[in-house]
């Protein structure tokens, strides 16, 4: 229950830069709203795209004004340049280091305000910053903002690492079945940034992985009806088999609202359509095809005969092949990317909007009907919560995992094909499509994924297992500030 009398204390939050990470940071502060504190978020700008939070700052900052915001100021200088790693992660490793003495600044003036700090809550990207904390006397917890299938994964890193010599990406099809928590999965389909040992980015995973286990508690945006195995793992203690393992706070799902405020081109034209008759395709704020690759899509969309409503990027620029995606990209010319005469062809049962669509209010709709997505924890999770089953289709990141996790132990997606060049041909868009939209095994995933849609609900409900541990995490905070 919210605390009714005594001295307020302040939760301070601080999210790595990608949209992601800090909207569902966000959105876990909201969750706190009730136990009395006052909340502040420690926002971090990046001079690379991360995706545009502008206008949701401001919407929450209205809304709920006992939420404050605190920008780091003079802002980080960092090229895209700045790393050999051809994985955008070093640079955000690099990006919150740097940006550490702002944060004790930051951290120092709102203690100042004889407000007591009772915690930071980190992104896990921002390990470093403990030390801040460390500084000042403020107990850290960490938010991580994927599942506990990754957060399994990451704190068994240092073991993983001891007991192997090779490269990830040396290691091809190699089916690693020896991390607790985690199903059994090709080397290759293990995040992006752990493939190469040499790489900047794999050394920063891990002394994360170390980092991150010293902290006082892990909250995870997940919960216990989605992912039994890897909660089992976390709180077992097997994931760290030669230390303790933090406390775990699964209190997930965490996701933005369904904002259905205003007049969205998307939404208006899904209210003209059947039910569960729409596929929804987007891939997130930093999720670029190719042209050849946007091209096969609009072939395999017109020849599956599905309706759609497909969100289109323009691709990244040729000469940038990896951090492209961190370069804000041009508007997409639609003629020009797809195939020739696809949208007239396709007017009467397809809608392509232009970079951005209003997800949450998009999968919610009772139109819609399945979703296509890059494996993006919080895509998926908002897909989970609207009750819509997936085409598995990652791009980046943690994301290959995701989908193992999401076709083969929670069997809430089928996953496309790629052929040995990366590219997703029109013929296997339109079969997964299809299977999706029309066959009995599309069918069973849309049962399965109900199921779990009810589970979440559940979780935060009241008397649910997620809002038992916000609690928990809250009076253990407060206990905390009592005794300082």
């Amino acid at each position: 229950m919210a605390e009714e009398t005594g001295k307020k204390s302040c939760l301070v939050f601080y999210p790595s830069p990608g949209m992601g990470h800090l909207v569902s940071m966000v959105e876990l502060a909201k969750r706190l709203l009730p136990y009395s504190f006052d909340l502040a978020v420690v926002v971090a700008e990046p001079p690379y795209n991360t995706g545009d939070t502008a206008s949701y700052i401001r919407s929450v900052a209205g809304t709920h004004p006992s939420i404050t915001f605190h920008r780091l100021l003079p802002p980080v200088t960092l090229p895209l340049d700045a790393s050999p790693s051809t994985n955008h992660e070093a640079l955000t490793f690099r990006f919150i280091h740097l940006n550490n003495p702002l944060l004790h600044r930051a951290l120092r003036d709102i203690s100042a305000r004889n407000v007591p700090v009772s915690a930071l809550v980190l992104d896990f990207f921002c390990y470093t910053s403990m030390e801040c904390a460390a500084r000042l006397g403020i107990p850290p917890f960490v938010y991580f903002t994927s599942n506990a299938t990754c957060l399994a994964m990451s704190l068994n890193l240092p073991t993983f690492h001891r007991n192997t010599t090779s490269s990830l990406k040396d290691m091809f099809d190699t089916v690693l079945d020896m991390i607790p928590g985690v199903p059994p999965l090709p080397a290759s389909h293990m995040p992006e940034p752990l493939q190469d040992r040499e790489d900047e980015a794999y050394g920063e995973a891990l002394k994360m992985s170390v980092g991150i286990a010293k902290c006082r508690g892990i909250l995870v945006n997940t919960f216990e009806g989605l992912e039994p195995r890897a909660l089992r793992a976390l709180s077992e203690g097997a994931c760290i088999p030669d230390g303790p393992t933090p406390r775990i706070y699964p209190i997930g799902p965490v996701i933005a609202a369904d904002n259905r405020d205003g007049e969205w081109e998307s939404l208006s034209w899904l209210d003209t359509q059947p039910g569960k008759s729409v596929v929804f395709l987007c891939f997130g704020s930093l999720g670029l095809f190719s042209a050849e690759q946007l091209k096969e899509i609009a072939i395999g969309l017109e020849r599956s005969e599905q309706r759609f409503l497909w969100v289109v990027r323009s691709p990244p620029s040729p000469n940038d092949k990896t951090l492209g995606r961190l370069s804000v990209p041009p508007e997409p010319d639609l003629e020009a990317l797809l195939s020739k005469g696809f949208l007239e062809r396709t007017r009467n049962r397809g809608k392509v909007i232009k970079s951005w669509a209003p997800q949450p209010a998009v999968l919610n709709h009772e139109s819609v009907g399945g979703f296509v997505t890059h494996c993006g924890w919080n895509s998926i999770l908002e897909a989970v919560c609207a009750g819509v089953p997936m085409v598995a289709w990652p791009l980046y990141a943690e994301q290959k995992m995701n989908k193992v996790f999401l076709t083969e132990e929670a069997k809430l997606a089928i996953a496309v094909r790629e052929e040995e060049n990366g590219l997703v041909t029109a013929a296997e868009v339109e079969k997964r499509v299809r299977e999706l939209m029309e066959s009995e095994e599309g069918k069973g995933l849309r049962e399965r994924t109900l199921v779990a849609r009810d589970a979440a609900v559940a979780a935060v409900g009241e008397g649910g297992r997620s809002e038992a541990k916000v609690t928990e995490f809250a009076e253990s905070l407060k206990e905390f500030s009592d005794l300082r």
